[in-house]
């Protein structure tokens, strides 16, 4: 299972309950695919290593981590770096964080828009 992962997280899909727990083997899925995060059990959604190599991966992988490390200011400082639009998914503590805000702008422009009132102006 570990050298499918390798080549392609999405393979941890046709995985059992059991490896699908397995971190290591979680650590690479999500290397290699962000999205993999998707699959993860509750706990490794939970895991902050996991998360911060998904996001590392896709920004978008944000959206499958647990609601704790969806606020987690460096995990979102990764996310933004990959896609400024994760910036909309933020609390309002995060919308109004200088550095996440410019990182997601400096990634899309139009991530401003999610910006909190404060720093638009």
């Amino acid at each position: 299972v570990m050298e499918a992962v390798k080549q392609n997280g999405y393979a941890l899909g046709y995985a059992s309950n059991r490896l699908k727990n397995d971190h290591g083997i979680f650590m690479e899925a999500v290397k290699k695919n962000g999205y993999a995060l998707g699959s993860a059990s509750d706990g490794l959604k939970n895991d902050h290593d996991i998360v911060m190599e998904a996001v590392k991966q896709n920004g978008y992988a944000l959206g499958y981590a647990s609601n704790r490390l969806k606020n987690d200011h460096g995990i979102f400082m990764e996310a933004v770096k990959k896609n400024g639009y994760a910036l909309g998914s933020a609390s309002d503590g995060l919308k109004n964080d200088h550095g996440i805000v410019m990182e997601a702008v400096k990634e899309n422009g139009r991530a401003l828009q999610y910006a909190s009132d404060g720093l638009k102006n």
